[in-house]
């Protein structure tokens, strides 16, 4: 593959992203300012805003190509340009923690704290476009993209906000989640610059520093593998938490009284720590002595006969009275009788009401003699 950008050019380029200058400080305390603020109000939007403008990828693309040219003076530069956009965001964000003390934080903020393999995955293919971007401007014209995919700037956040309230164990979380994005995109840019100029392929294995920084991304793998471990355990218990709830409702469809009509199940929660597992159903029921603990033992057969594992099963049911009119709103017209006919015979025999019969002659007393 030719290589599409001279070397000088590159060298010339890579030198002004590892400046620290005015503007990257600027740009830093913004991105900062917007995504501590948009943590703290739970808002993934401004969040994405923050790192839309945040400039960390430059310097890290440039340390990148002065590791595979082992120019240490241009490798010191570009990471003290990082760290001292990182001292600012840490203050930053530690400042505005301190001044808000929510007691609560939310999933912005916890969702940065578990980092896994998909996160140093995400940050590899984002190191290795952006420092293609920088090789074919015409093929990538701005790192927009790739900032908001590898997110450097909102870890350090949650890291400076959990310092604050002295979240250590979170805060470790966060610094490993920062620790997987920074070697992810130096060791994608690494490959990146290796695979597309000839001239730099040969000096990798040569490279100290870049075995160094390949070596560390894939120390990296022991920690953020566990965090995966524990992403697919998640997965499973949703998975086997939603089999579970489908077979109690079926169940209790089946052997108990109808949903829908006498009862409803409301929820439904695992608690794994036990063995075999306990699983707590809420039943809202308008027959109070239903379901019966034999048709709770029956839908505990049926769960157990559908699934992997063995559950223990409680129902908790609350009763409700259905109350309505004592009249039905819509009742029934009662049919009215249509007058009959009469038959002209009939006619004939039934007197006429214009000549009335005449009046019976009194009796006359009888003679005494």
């Amino acid at each position: 593959m030719g290589e599409p950008t001279s070397l000088a050019s590159l060298e010339a380029s890579f030198e002004r992203e590892a400046r620290l200058d005015q503007s990257y400080v600027v740009l830093t305390v913004a991105a900062s300012l917007i995504a501590t603020l948009g943590l703290l109000a739970d808002s993934a939007a401004v969040v994405i805003g923050a790192m839309l403008i945040a400039p960390w990828i430059l310097p890290l693309r440039s340390a990148s190509f002065a590791i595979l040219e082992g120019r240490l003076a241009l490798v010191g530069r570009a990471l003290l340009t990082l760290a001292v956009g990182v001292g600012i965001t840490v203050l930053t964000s530690a400042a505005l923690g301190w001044v808000a003390n929510l007691p609560v934080l939310g999933d912005e903020v916890l969702g940065r704290t578990t980092p896994n393999l998909l996160d140093l995955g995400i940050a590899l293919v984002a190191g290795s476009v952006a420092t293609y971007g920088r090789l074919k401007p015409e093929a990538v014209s701005s790192v927009a993209g790739t900032a908001i995919a590898v997110a450097l700037v909102p870890p350090v956040c949650v890291l400076g906000l959990l310092l604050s309230l002295q979240q250590w164990e979170p805060a470790r979380g966060a610094a490993l989640l920062f620790a997987a994005n920074l070697l992810g995109i130096l060791s994608g840019g690494l490959l990146t610059l290796v695979a597309t100029q000839a001239s730099l392929r040969q000096q990798l294995f040569r490279s100290q520093m870049g075995l160094v920084s390949l070596l560390l991304t894939g120390l990296l793998l022991i920690p953020l593998t566990g965090g995966f471990v524990t992403l697919l355990g998640q997965a499973q218990q949703r998975q086997a938490l939603q089999e579970v709830e489908r077979a109690i409702t079926e169940s209790l469809r089946q052997n108990t009284i109808t949903l829908g009509r006498d009862s409803e199940l409301t929820d439904v929660k695992i608690d794994w720590s036990q063995n075999p597992p306990l699983i707590k159903a809420a039943v809202r029921v308008s027959r109070p002595n239903l379901p019966t603990p034999k048709q709770v033992a029956a839908v505990q057969d049926f769960i157990n006969k559908t699934q992997k594992f063995r559950y223990r099963l409680l129902v908790q049911r609350v009763s409700i009275d259905v109350i309505g009119p004592e009249t039905e709103p819509n009742p029934e017209p009662t049919p009215v009788e249509e007058p009959q006919e009469l038959s002209p015979e009939k006619d004939e025999q039934a007197p006429s009401p214009a000549e009335p019969s005449a009046p019976t002659p009194p009796a006359v007393p009888a003679a005494q003699g």
